[in-house]
Formats: structure tokens, sequence, C-alpha cells
């Protein structure tokens, strides 16, 4: 009984200790400027902070969070101040959460909790902060009375210094980005080999390709093609021949693997079909210089345009998440795919939906 007495009060220390450590570290999983950006459109957007404040914001809660978790582990004003400061972070994140699911339902998408290294739904989130407030209360209790050492600076030191971490591993990026949009389809090396530009001027087309009469008034003779009537999909704002024809747009962010990974995969199914639709990229604006980076990765260099955190998400929706794949034909949005789980782009059934016209499509 002795030693359940002795050491359950650090057994309880360490678990909650490394939840919130967990916590923190999970919100800039798995890039710290993509992932605090999301956290703060998801979180902090919604209940009214600016963006000019979010950034702030995010990264000092992250960072107390993170503090929090490490002031467990220590006995300096534990009792007076570090346990009740954690537990009113609990309280708050669960009162957000409360209402969240009130208004939204709470039985799916990502609370926001562990960042996208562990997805959990609000009410997920709400038992496991009910469970750990109960076992901090139940810590307060087993601690005798008069155990607080009262170094003060000890608090302040790791507090600032956890924030000035988070600052450091996510600076605040500059909203001016230049625009590098461009309308022309850039193909990689390979695509181009295999298959050349054609001539500009007509005249010099091979005799072989140069269409007769006869073959051109029977084409005229032919059914409209099977495709649907041309919408405003609203990207055209960003590539003016978006909603002409067969295209795929993209969301990404930079420094994202996901997205890496999903844009080498569309340049290889493009190199293997020369009738591939147009790709332009979307980039959120976080980590912009690594885009000739991305582009060297994926294989290619797409048409693209830098769009700030807010009006990013906004276009992609705020209850998505990156990769974002949009297939559109003559503006019609016909697919698409975000995430990394179950609505995650799958290149067998961008694929698939290419293959058919449209009134198979529509069945």
């Amino acid at each position: 009984m002795e030693n359940l007495k002795k050491y359950l009060p650090w057994a309880l220390r360490i678990l909650i200790s490394f939840l919130f450590l967990i916590s923190a570290v999970a919100k800039m999983y798995p890039s710290p400027y993509f992932a605090i950006s999301t956290f703060e459109v998801k979180q902090l957007y919604p209940m009214g902070f600016s963006e000019d404040f979010a950034v702030f914001f995010s990264r000092i809660l992250i960072g107390i969070e993170f503090a929090l978790g490490l002031l467990l582990l220590q006995p300096h004003f534990l009792k007076r101040i570090v346990i009740p400061a954690t537990l009113l972070m609990l309280i708050v994140f669960t009162t957000h959460l409360t209402i969240d699911t009130i208004q939204n339902g709470g039985n799916s998408g990502n609370c926001g909790c562990f960042g996208s290294l562990l997805p959990m739904t609000p009410i997920e989130a709400i038992i496991k902060n009910v469970i750990a407030g109960v076992l901090l209360v139940y810590l307060l209790y087993l601690l005798p009375k008069n155990t607080d050492k009262k170094n003060f600076w000890v608090l302040t030191t790791v507090t600032f210094a956890s924030i000035l971490m988070i600052f450091m591993l996510a600076p605040i990026q500059p909203k001016a980005v230049e625009d590098t949009a461009d309308d022309a389809t850039v193909l990689p090396i390979e695509t181009l080999e295999a298959f050349p530009a054609q001539p500009a001027d007509s005249s010099a087309v091979p005799a072989t390709e140069t269409k007769t009469a006869e073959t051109t008034a029977v084409e005229a003779a032919k059914p409209a093609t099977d495709e649907p009537a041309p919408q405003k999909s609203g990207y055209a704002q960003y590539f003016s021949k978006a909603d002409q024809g067969k295209k795929i747009i993209c969301l990404f962010v930079p420094g994202c693997d996901h997205c890496r990974d999903v844009a080498k995969e569309l340049t290889e199914m493009r190199a293997k079909n020369k009738n591939f639709p147009e790709v332009s990229v979307l980039f959120m604006n976080e980590e912009a210089e690594k885009i000739p980076e991305f582009f060297k990765f994926a294989g290619a260099d797409y048409p693209y345009k830098v769009l700030e955190v807010i009006p990013f998400w906004k276009l992609l929706g705020t209850s998505k998440d990156t990769p974002g794949v949009i297939y559109l034909w003559n503006g019609n949005k016909i697919k698409e795919w975000d995430g990394i789980n179950e609505k995650k782009f799958v290149g067998s059934e961008l694929q698939n939906v290419l293959k058919k016209n449209y009134s198979e499509l529509k069945k």
C-alpha cells in the first residue's frame, strides 16, 4: 500500500505529461507550417479569431501545452499552479469540443487534438479530456500538502522556452507572395521526348496527318461529343482554361510529403497517357520557398498559384484535408479526393473515370 501511494502520483504525472507532450508535437506533424495552419483554420477561425492574431495565438497555445507537459514532471508550484493550469486548459478544450459537437455533430471529422498524427473525433476527444481531468483531480488529492517547491523562474523559463521553440520551428510566413501563375502546361523532359510538340504552322503538319475534305465531312456528320454542359467552377479565376475540357486541379502544401507523393503519381500517370488532362496546382502559402523542391520531387513543373491560408482552406473546404485533387470536365466537378484517409487520392480511380464518357458517369 505504501508503494502504491509513493509511485501512483508519479505514474499519473508521467501519463498526463506524455498526453500533453504528444498532443503538442502532433499539432506540428507532418510539417510544422502545414499542421499549425490547419489547426488555425479548423479550430481558431471558426471561433472568431482573426488571421493576424491566430498565427500568434496558435503557436503560443501549443507552446503552453508543451510547457505544461514538461512542468508536470517537476516539483515547483506543481499543486498550486501547474496542475490547476493543466485542468483549466482541459476545461477550455472540452468546452469548445462540446459546443462544436452540439452544433455540427461529433461522430466524424478530426478534432485536431493530436493533429493528423492520430485523428480523433470530437466525442472521442471529449472522453479523453474528461478521463485526463479526473486523473488530475485525483492527483491533487494524492499529493500531500506543502509539497510544492517555490522557484517561480522554473515555470517562466520552461514556458517561454517552449513558446520560443514553437516559433522557431514554425516561423510566421510573410503574406505577400509573388504571383507565379502560368496557364501553359509544362511537360517533364521524358514526356516531351515521348510526345514532341506539333508545329504551330498548319502547313508544316505531315501529309499523313493532314485531314482530307472527305474525313472532315465525315467528322462533321458525327453527333456531338458526349460531354457535360459548360459550368463555372470558380477555378477559372486562377487558371483561365480551367473550365475548358478536362482538367486536374490540385490543392497542395509545398512541405507536405503526402502532397508530393500525389504530384509524383500524377506525373507518372501523365507520362503514360498523352491525353491526360492538364494539371494545375494551387499551393497554400506555407513554406512557399519549397515549391521548386516540390516540383523537382514530382518530376514536372506545373502551372501554379500561391494562396493565403484562409482563401486556400475555404477553397478546399475546412472539413477536408490536403492533398486535394479535383477532376473537372467543362467546369463540372466530376470527382474529388482529399486527405490521407478514406477519401485519399487513388490513381486507379482517376484512371477509371477518365475512361468513361459523360453518360456513363451519370449512371
